[in-house]
């Protein structure tokens, strides 16, 4: 089974000030990290976007995002359902006093969420709705009403009273403070693949067509259309100079044309009073 899993490493006091400010990610953060992670990888930037108003990441794909006090890890792992077997390299790969891990299969409906402060695992439930693959430590607060079914319709037999990926949208909101969704703020991610794809030249279709439909219909449009990959993966840091010199290389033709113009006119129009004088 592959899940996609998005860690979260806070050693802010307030991640969800941290958020709230909207920060730019680093491309070149993420570029390090992921060379520490493993330096073998073919690393290729293939998009900037905001994490929670974009299509989640594929099979060797990571999207990174390093702020003040908070990173941000969203990748694919396979055959991993309970999170406390996560890979230790990826688990310790930032040094953080808390570290958040959630998990998503929509299309079984497993859900997950774990916790670990100072390294130790405080809380874990990885589960489907008629299947519970890991459950460790107390109940937090915020899942009373999920236990006590108030929140998904009983589904009867050995199932559980909820659909786990509720349950995991409820913790990102409890133990972070932030609305992982397109109507909080901007969690803005650089997306790498590191399965030796080239780097993208154009928007991919599908994608940009789950992005559109997930944007708010009062959202402005701006630019080439709001997608994974409305950034250039490589800039031309040369394009604006030679744009420029272009530029003003043609002012200065234009400008001496309508000089030569001005300068005619004005000798025709000097020409047609001198005549009227003699007539």
């Amino acid at each position: 089974m592959e899940t996609v899993v998005t860690l979260w490493f806070v050693t802010a006091a307030d991640p969800a000030r941290v958020i709230a400010a909207e920060p730019r990610a680093d491309r070149g953060y993420g570029r390090k990290y992921l060379a520490q992670l493993n330096p073998a990888w073919p690393i290729t930037p293939i998009g900037e976007f905001p994490l929670n108003r974009s299509a989640q990441a594929s099979a060797g794909e990571y999207y990174v995002a390093g702020f003040p006090g908070v990173t941000i890890v969203q990748t694919v792992v396979a055959d991993t359902p309970a999170l406390s077997e996560l890979n230790p390299r990826l688990l310790d790969s930032v040094p953080a006093a808390d570290v958040y891990a959630f998990g998503v299969n929509p299309e079984t409906g497993y859900g997950a969420l774990a916790h670990w402060r100072g390294g130790v695992l405080k809380r874990s439930l990885c589960a489907e709705r008629t299947r519970t693959y890991e459950d460790v430590g107390l109940p937090e607060p915020f899942e009373a009403p999920y236990w006590a079914g108030e929140r998904a319709e009983s589904a009867g037999g050995i199932s559980l009273p909820f659909e786990p990926v509720d349950l995991v949208a409820e913790a990102r909101r409890s133990w972070l403070g932030v609305d992982v969704t397109p109507d909080g703020p901007d969690i803005h991610v650089v997306a790498y693949a590191v399965d030796g794809r080239p780097a993208p030249r154009a928007v991919d279709g599908p994608r940009r067509d789950r992005e559109r439909a997930s944007r708010p219909q009062d959202e402005p449009h701006v630019g080439g259309g709001y997608d994974d990959y409305e950034s250039p993966v490589d800039e031309d840091h040369t394009r604006l100079p030679r744009w420029a010199d272009e530029s003003v290389a043609t002012v200065k033709r234009t400008g001496a044309v309508l000089g030569r113009r001005v300068r005619q006119a004005r000798s025709w129009v000097t020409e047609k009073i001198r005549h009227s004088d003699r007539g």
